[in-house]
């Protein structure tokens, strides 16, 4: 493998979609629309989409490679050093958001990154990860997912998981709300540390871990029965997505703002939400215990004792 062997990440980022989508359309017995798009300002991608199926609401696995010659405020905001350099950025981002209220919704992202300029060595990384959205809480479905968020990440280091599980902590956080939007799993960012085969091998780790993590839930949770008061409360909880994704989402701000294709960046959507005015759920309920029991960091490995 070469220093930067982009053409290798390339093509890991189109199996991964593949094998993610075979694998979702496996399970509610719905085919994925495809569209293929270029971008003016060069390069495009391949958006898939289900819609209205029978597990699955709404699911959306979307890869990009695009390039340009000028980067967004979003990205050079906080890395002067990339101003004036031309840029190409790959990716494969995806959102599950499940028709049963209590099967959670799901987000993955990976990416790489690299910017050039003559004269000087290129600027590169990766980034990405995977969190989990619930409705109706369930510490072994918490527990599953980050059991397998840190099995991604222990051949390269016992201080990744922890690190990159406090990350996205952290980043899935609405500052306007004061909760997070989820339960969390692992973020990382700014990725090159190690080198180039090291930081695309645990890239390749995280993607690969993200459908072991998600589908036991959806095959646990897929036929729970669940009436009008779930399906309210899931709505109302979707606001939160939504407003996390065009508030502060990094991707979703890069996307707009580097003249990328909106129906693809914005297919992170739920296709039905709801906000309620100052509404608050009754206590002893299962909607307040999704707040005071899931809707804080927690160690959920730690916390559960389980095995290692």
């Amino acid at each position: 493998m070469s220093e930067l062997d982009t053409s290798s990440v390339e093509h890991y980022l189109l199996d991964l979609q593949d094998r993610i989508c075979n694998a979702l359309s496996a399970i509610d017995g719905s085919p994925f629309r495809e569209d293929a798009w270029d971008r003016p300002g060069g390069g495009g991608g391949r958006s898939r989409v289900l819609e209205e199926g029978a597990v699955f609401e709404k699911a959306g696995i979307n890869f990009s490679k695009v390039h340009g010659t000028g980067l967004p405020p979003s990205a050079t905001a906080h890395r002067s050093e990339l101003a004036g350099r031309d840029f190409e950025a790959m990716g494969v981002s995806l959102v599950i958001h499940p028709r049963n209220p209590y099967v959670p919704t799901s987000h993955a992202n990976v990416r790489f990154f690299i910017a050039r300029k003559p004269d000087a060595d290129p600027v590169w990384w990766f980034g990405g990860g995977f969190d989990l959205t619930p409705y109706y809480g369930f510490e072994e479905d918490a527990v599953h997912w980050h059991r397998v968020a840190r099995e991604a990440c222990a051949p390269f280091g016992d201080d990744v998981y922890p690190r990159y599980k406090k990350w996205c902590d952290d980043y899935f956080y609405l500052k306007h709300r004061d909760e997070p939007r989820g339960i969390g799993g692992l973020f990382f960012d700014d990725l090159n540390a190690g080198g180039f085969e090291r930081s695309f091998a645990f890239l390749r780790s995280v993607g690969d871990h993200y459908l072991p993590a998600y589908l036991p839930l959806v095959e646990r949770r897929k036929q729970h029965p669940y009436g009008d008061r779930e399906r309210e409360f899931q709505c109302y909880r979707r606001g939160r997505y939504v407003e996390f994704n065009l508030v502060y989402d990094r991707g979703t701000l890069f996307g707009l703002q580097s003249g990328g294709r909106t129906e693809s960046i914005l297919m992170s959507l739920p296709p039905r939400v709801t906000w309620r005015y100052d509404w608050h759920p009754a206590a002893g309920t299962p909607e307040a215990r999704l707040y005071d029991e899931f809707l804080r960091p927690r160690d959920w490995l730690n916390d559960f004792n389980t095995a290692d």
